[in-house]
């Protein structure tokens, strides 16, 4: 006979919860083979307490430690309901006979062998939280010696040194660390991009180490560049109460492997390695690469039948981190990679620039700090950044191909062409466009208007020593790695430049893209790096300057990241060393090419989460039963570009591989096997049918299973060998047609209308600061108030006004101002190359002295030449040439120094030509008066 199977559900969780334990390492024993010496940790069944008995009693080292309340799994949520009871037998003696054996057991589990809750009674105050498994018992042993537990740990951390700090990464600490005291689980830090957010988490991880004593603590990235980046942040931090760098007082490891070093007090990996690791299965390196919204593990997966869910790796303990840092946390942490992070014992720290609502959800909108793109600049820690439009009329409105037209026809992937003869005329929106049609022409007139523009209106100012125009650091965004080809060769063309000039930066090149990146980031060439994803989100390039958007997005978040490329400050040194002419980064361009800043955005998930993975694989793995929701919704995107491009006929003959359905269809099964709210819907209707005292959690669990499962089905079994070939056979067909025949032309090459906006705001902002401060600031009160005293106004005077802009207003440098008014206004003056003459212009500007901005230096020389105009009124040569020498030398010190006193003749350039003696002898006792008039007549 075959063996009964125990279904009593009471047993059928002790069964459940024994194997778990043995799992974590505890051995289970029953009451009348007890021997506490078979190992460190022992979970011993039916123990009797005073009032009754405790379903596991844990012990280690022979001494009770804890207990463990079992329920069936119907209980799951009434698990809370029995902490009460749990504590009593926590608290409460072992009774053994006549005898009792009271000591302290502060570790208390609640479980189903489903759902565990755990409660740590040394906490300040005890609240249980629900764990994945059991923790081990070598881990209750270092808990037990360390004596207060981490929770208690924490309160004792410092108050924070903000030497060094930046407000936001003050605020953003001070308020973590108070969710830590409060004992949340999980905390949001939202922190524009550029702001510094790995430095912070550096700065409270180093703190956790070290006050709260800390065991290990995981940064948790989605892509190996971030996790490098990461690396190098945690290698050059030191902090402020110790002259050593991190990694020389704690151990940092990027995990390459499965390994996690015993002695690790940070890890750095990414969630697809920390995945595959759980699961037991070896990384393909490829898998790290992209964020894993953008990279697919599908082909190792398409033999599975099913997504296998994680279980508990010993190796790999529940406890195994006490905190986890998420990099980038508004993408990846969610659906199949959400496991990972419920798998660990540990507090939860989210790091993002721009969170969405499913970001807030994860982390019970408890967000510590909200630091926004707005706020950073205003505090001088991002630059700003304008917009400028590029429209063509092919861009905006498409074109047709007209029949009897040869023209050229080119594979997606392998760009093989073949020449033919339309038999139809072919119309083609803007939307087609890098897709379904390419149009040379309005690619190079995109490039051709860029290169005119940059030169002309952008950053018109870049001319080298030689006499050439220096391209700013330009970042190019295509839409594929197809259009990104395109976009090169029309680059090097119309800037006839070499290959190291543009370069592309895609994980497909053939070149190591680390290494191109870095060029891109730290040496003059490439000038133009043209990228897809790589470089999209989470790269800093700090001398970057423009963004070049040929491609649309329609994500928010994934706009603002993009966005946060070109935000990044950098000081001017560092700056010239990739590009010489920039003085400094005051702001950052966006040349909008497609309307991308425009366009309507949304905060939905797209459906394409397998962007890489080849159609025929999709349809392959749907075939043979892999039940995936990225995968199921992948196919379904693909199929509905696909609907939209073939023709009446293949639409009709499709329908005979299958069964009847249409694309349509095919598409909503596949979207509906996934769609939560319909799966709920049907299955309540079966839920219903049952009495209502027999629905259980379990049943319902159990039901919407049955529910789902039954919509995969449905979904699935429409593809079939026939159908699959055919799908992407038609697809074939619909390669890219080359229109090398309609020529663009550009429509709209401008500033946008919010530049000009932003320059009103900006001369407004500084306009409103002088008035504030003119009664406080000597050298405004002059400008403003007592024309007479201009003259006396000193070097030191302006450089103080610079100094206290710079302090209290850090956006209103003098190039960004200029810059403003140049939007504005009819402004003839280029910008002084020294930034205090510079400040002295757009003063006299703001105050009113001059009625359009003017350059102050010729100001002066134009104030000089009308005062010698006067000399020589009435006589012929007044001063000779060597008095007009010197003259002139009065002159130029006044437009480097504002002011000229008797005693600076003592000094450079005058002492050489023999200083105030000789001044003396050439105007004898008109010198004071000629020195007095020159500061009064050039100052005016």
């Amino acid at each position: 006979m075959p063996k009964q199977i125990n279904q009593n559900p009471e047993q059928i969780a002790r069964d459940k919860i024994d194997k778990m334990l043995r799992e974590a390492g505890w051995i289970v024993q029953s009451k009348n083979k007890v021997n506490l010496s078979a190992g460190r940790g022992i979970a011993l069944r039916e123990t009797n307490t005073v009032s009754g008995s405790a379903d596991y009693m844990l012990f280690v080292d022979r001494v009770p430690i804890g207990v463990i309340e079992a329920k069936k799994e119907s209980e799951g949520h009434r698990l809370t309901v029995v902490e009460e009871q749990s504590l009593r037998y926590a608290t409460e003696p072992i009774k053994i006979g006549k005898f009792t054996l009271d000591n302290q057991k502060p570790f208390v589990y609640e479980s189903t062998g489903t759902i565990t809750r755990f409660t740590d009674y040394r906490d300040p105050k005890p609240r249980s939280r629900t764990v994945f498994s059991f923790h081990k018992p070598e881990t209750i042993v270092e808990w037990l010696k360390k004596g207060k537990s981490l929770r208690e740990r924490i309160l004792s951390i410092p108050k924070l040194d903000e030497a060094g700090l930046r407000k936001a990464q003050i605020k953003a600490i001070n308020n973590l660390e108070i969710s830590f005291k409060n004992n949340k689980p999980k905390a949001l830090i939202q922190m524009a991009t550029g702001a510094g957010k790995t430095f912070t988490a550096a700065t409270f991880v180093y703190r956790l180490l070290k006050h709260a004593d800390a065991k290990r603590i995981l940064f948790l990235v989605d892509t190996k560049n971030l996790g490098e980046q990461a690396e190098q942040e945690f290698m050059t931090f030191q902090p402020n109460d110790d002259n050593r760098k991190f990694t020389e007082l704690y151990n940092v490891q990027r995990l390459s492997s499965s390994y996690i070093a015993s002695d690790s007090q940070v890890c750095i990996s990414t969630i697809q390695r920390l995945y595959s690791i759980l699961k037991g299965e070896e990384l393909d390196e490829s898998a790290e690469e992209e964020n894993p919204n953008e990279n697919s593990w599908l082909k190792k997966k398409v033999s599975e039948k099913k997504a296998i869910p994680v279980e508990y790796t010993p190796k790999v303990p529940i406890e195994q981190f006490d905190f986890i840092v998420i990099d980038e946390a508004h993408r990846s942490i969610y659906n199949l990679w959400k496991q990972v992070l419920d798998y660990f014992d540990a507090f939860l720290i989210g790091l993002t620039a721009t969170p969405d609502k499913r970001t807030f959800g994860f982390f019970n909108e408890n967000v510590v700090s909200e630091y926004p793109y707005e706020e950073s600049v205003i505090d001088g820690v991002n630059v700003p950044y304008d917009v400028y439009t590029i429209d063509t009329e092919i861009s905006q409105q498409g074109e047709t191909i007209k029949a009897g037209w040869f023209v050229d026809r080119r594979d997606k992937l392998t760009r093989k062409k073949r020449w033919q003869q339309e038999d139809e005329d072919t119309d083609y929106s803007r939307n087609d466009l890098d897709k379904k049609v390419v149009n040379p022409s309005q690619i190079r007139n995109i490039i051709k208007e860029y290169k005119r523009a940059l030169q002309t209106t952008i950053f018109p100012k870049r001319i080298d020593e030689n006499g050439e125009y220096e391209v700013p650091k330009t970042l190019v965004f295509a839409k594929t790695d197809s259009h990104a080809d395109d976009i090169i060769k029309m680059i090097r063309e119309e800037f006839d430049e070499g290959n190291d000039f543009c370069k592309k930066i895609t994980y497909k090149i053939k070149e190591d893209p680390k290494s191109v990146l870095n060029r891109f980031r730290n040496s003059y060439y490439p000038r133009i790096a043209v990228t897809v994803d790589m470089i999209a989100t989470g790269t800093d390039v700090k001398p970057l300057e423009v963004l070049l958007f040929m491609r649309d997005v329609r994500s928010a978040n994934y706009f603002e990241q993009m966005k946060g490329r070109g935000t990044r400050t950098i000081v001017s040194d560092s700056l010239q060393l990739v590009s010489k002419t920039a003085k400094s980064k005051t702001h950052f361009v966006i040349v909008d090419a497609v309307g991308v800043t425009k366009s309507k955005k949304t905060d939905s998930r797209p459906l394409e989460r397998q962007p890489t993975v080849p159609m025929k694989d999709l349809l392959q793995a749907i075939t043979m039963g892999v039940a995936d929701e990225d995968l199921f919704l992948s196919l379904a995107n693909r199929i509905i570009r696909l609907e939209k491009q073939i023709t009446e006929k293949e639409k009709d003959k499709l329908l005979e591989y299958s069964g009847g359905k249409n694309l349509k269809q095919i598409t909503k099964e596949l979207i509906t096997a996934f769609d939560q709210d319909i799966i709920d819907e049907k299955a309540q209707i079966e839920i219903n049918k049952t009495p209502k005292v027999d629905q259980t959690p379990a049943l319902i669990k159990e039901e919407k299973k049955k529910v789902q499962d039954q919509l995969i089905l449905e979904a699935s079994k429409t593809f079939n060998g026939e159908l699959n070939d055919y799908i992407e056979n038609i697809r074939k067909e619909h390669d890219q047609i080359i229109d090398s025949v309609n020529i663009d032309t550009v429509t709209k090459s401008e500033w946008d209308t919010t530049s000009v906006d932003k320059s009103t705001e900006i001369i407004k902002d500084f306009t409103e600061y002088l008035e504030a401060n003119k009664d406080d600031i000597k050298a405004l009160s002059i400008f403003y108030n007592q024309p007479y005293s201009r003259r006396d106004i000193t070097f030191k005077m302006i450089k103080d006004v610079m100094e206290k802009l710079q302090f209290d207003k850090p956006l209103l440098a003098p190039e960004t101002l200029w810059d403003a008014y140049v939007t504005l206004e009819d402004v003839k003056s280029k910008q002084p190359k020294d930034e205090l003459t510079a400040l002295v212009s757009l003063i006299r500007r703001a105050c009113g002295i001059d009625s359009r901005l003017k350059a102050y230096d010729k100001t002066i020389d134009e104030n000089f030449k009308t005062w010698m105009f006067k000399q020589n009124a009435g006589q012929h040569n007044r001063f000779t040439p060597e008095q007009l020498d010197w003259l002139r030398m009065l002159k130029e010190h006044v437009v480097s120094s504002y002011h000229i006193e008797t005693d600076d003749l003592d000094y450079t350039p005058f002492d050489a030509k023999g200083g105030k003696g000789k001044m003396y002898q050439l105007f004898g006792n008109d010198m004071a008066a000629i020195i007095n008039e020159l500061n009064e007549v050039l100052a005016a």
